[in-house]
């Protein structure tokens, strides 16, 4: 008679082959009862709704939601088939979204069908899909995104409402942006007679700068004879930073993020200090902070370290040959390589206290610290060479955040300009807080986000005089909390007022982070 683990082991090589087909939503017809049962009991996999499961790690926690979120995109796709076959259509409020790389988790996910009930279905962790009773767009009105049927871009500017330009004003303009000439919007807006959404779209790309494609709408519909009056959609005037040589949207939608977001930055952080007189008095601070940061950055990471550990790390008296004092190995490693990446920061740290530009020093080391943060782990064997090799060529996923980080492809388009804006900005502040926001969000590595984004922030915190700051494990959730309000709402208020606030404390020399 088989073994537990033997018959485990059919389960999980049954669930292999369907993921092995691209499987992502498994029904309850694809695996047999006894392969369900098995491996929803030992955590492999867990249960979306009725008749429905999505593959899991046993060692998440109960209530943990990044499976969930991980594969929501995939799920919808198999989910909207399986009732619909092709007869679906996302909301063009959420295609415009989805085009310009916004594929944040919605709280509710609007689809158009005509074998629609207008049913809300109740999903996990509080999202839920609604499928309304309504007609499809033409067929050349609609693309494939990664399985998702979308509004065309032009097509959805045409059947959006009018509040999207309120409610999404980032991700409108970065889409209003990809479009060239008036000509792509114009024949929809023509043959449906459509007056009151030319006026809104004339308004919108002049908003962005684009005069001549809002006039050449204005001119070619009252030349049809339709008596077209210009409305900015917008709340308020985009900032001259958008060119019509730039056709990446995700690039758009970074530069307007970046702006959009400088302005309450600057209402709440505090003002930059006097400039650093003495570089090496300084540098000896940031040395003194180096148990209290590891012990911090590591442990808001999930890693269990302690000040013992750190410290025969620092003095190289740990040798993981021989020392049998750490149970866990990567512990060790995480710590060793945290070593080695904050002398490196540290190292950056000068030039740009004597007055080099900031943004220029963390381009050119930021991938520096990155090998060194996992340089011991490669050596030990807990990680290939070629996991040093740079950024990503995979996606990545956040534990329990509604973010879903962009593409592979987009994170190479988007760093280039990331280090261009931290170059180009003249707010201490600014850089302090969209530097590590900015960097997490992208995510460009597969591990080690958080801890660059950490470095990052005090990189720049250096740049305007400001001292060393730490993040305090015990205030994580109110840490991850504002990361998810920027990175989901785009609203960057609640973590500028949080590291206002423990800057302002590590000024005034009462920080609340201290090494136990």
């Amino acid at each position: 008679m088989p073994s537990p683990s033997e018959k485990l082991a059919d389960s999980l090589e049954a669930l292999q082959k369907l993921q092995k087909q691209g499987f992502v939503a498994i029904r309850s017809t694809d695996l047999s009862r006894t392969h369900r049962e098995r491996l929803s009991k030992h955590g492999f996999l867990q249960e979306v709704m009725k008749g429905w499961y999505i593959p899991a790690r046993p060692d998440e926690t109960t209530g943990e939601s990044t499976a969930w979120f991980a594969s929501f995109w995939d799920f919808c796709v198999a989910y909207f088939t399986e009732r619909f076959a092709s007869a679906w259509c996302l909301s063009p409020e959420q295609s415009l979204s989805l085009h310009v790389g916004n594929r944040s988790v919605p709280k509710q996910l609007l689809i158009r069908t005509p074998k629609g009930s207008n049913n809300l279905l109740k999903l996990p962790y509080e999202t839920s899909l609604l499928d309304v009773k309504a007609s499809l767009p033409n067929s050349g009105d609609m693309e494939e995104k990664d399985g998702l049927r979308v509004y065309a871009l032009s097509a959805a500017f045409v059947a959006c409402s009018p509040g999207y330009f309120q409610q999404y004003p980032t991700d409108a303009r970065a889409a209003l942006s990809t479009i060239q000439d008036a000509s792509e919007v114009l024949g929809r807006l023509l043959d449906g007679g459509h007056t009151a959404i030319a006026g809104r779209l004339a308004g919108a790309f002049r908003n962005i700068g684009r005069d001549r494609i809002a006039d050449d709408i204005i001119q070619t519909m009252r030349a049809a004879d339709y008596d077209v009056r210009e409305q900015d959609p917008f709340d308020y005037k985009t900032p001259s930073i958008l060119t019509t040589r730039e056709r990446s949207p995700y690039v758009n939608r970074l530069r307007l993020m970046w702006q959009s977001m400088r302005v309450p930055i600057i209402k709440h952080f505090p003002k930059a200090p006097r400039l650093v007189r003495d570089a090496n008095a300084y540098l000896a601070q940031v040395e003194e902070t180096y148990v209290t940061d590891a012990y911090h950055s590591l442990s808001i990471e999930g890693y269990r370290v302690n000040r013992d550990l750190i410290e025969r790390v620092r003095l190289g008296s740990w040798n993981p040959d021989t020392d049998t004092q750490d149970q866990d190995h990567r512990n060790a490693m995480a710590a060793r390589g945290y070593w080695q990446a904050y002398q490196t920061v540290r190292n950056s740290l000068h030039p740009i206290l004597v007055g080099e530009n900031a943004g220029e020093i963390a381009d050119r080391d930021h991938g520096a610290w990155y090998r060194e943060l996992f340089t011991p782990s490669v050596a030990a064997g807990l990680l290939k060479a070629s996991d040093l090799a740079g950024y990503r060529n995979d996606q990545v996923y956040i534990r329990r955040s509604m973010h879903v980080p962009p593409s592979k492809e987009a994170v190479r388009d988007l760093m280039p300009v990331f280090f261009d804006l931290l170059r180009e900005e003249s707010e201490p502040a600014v850089r302090v807080v969209l530097g590590h926001f900015l960097f997490v969000y992208i995510h460009p590595y597969m591990d080690g986000n958080g801890r660059i984004g950490r470095f990052m922030m005090n990189a720049m915190l250096a740049s305007g005089g400001y001292p060393w700051t730490v993040i305090p494990v015990e205030r994580r959730g109110d840490y991850l909390s504002a990361l998810e309000l920027g990175s989901v709402a785009q609203d960057i208020e609640p973590f500028c007022k949080f590291l206002a606030e423990l800057v302002k404390d590590t000024l005034r020399g009462k920080p609340d982070a201290k090494a136990p």
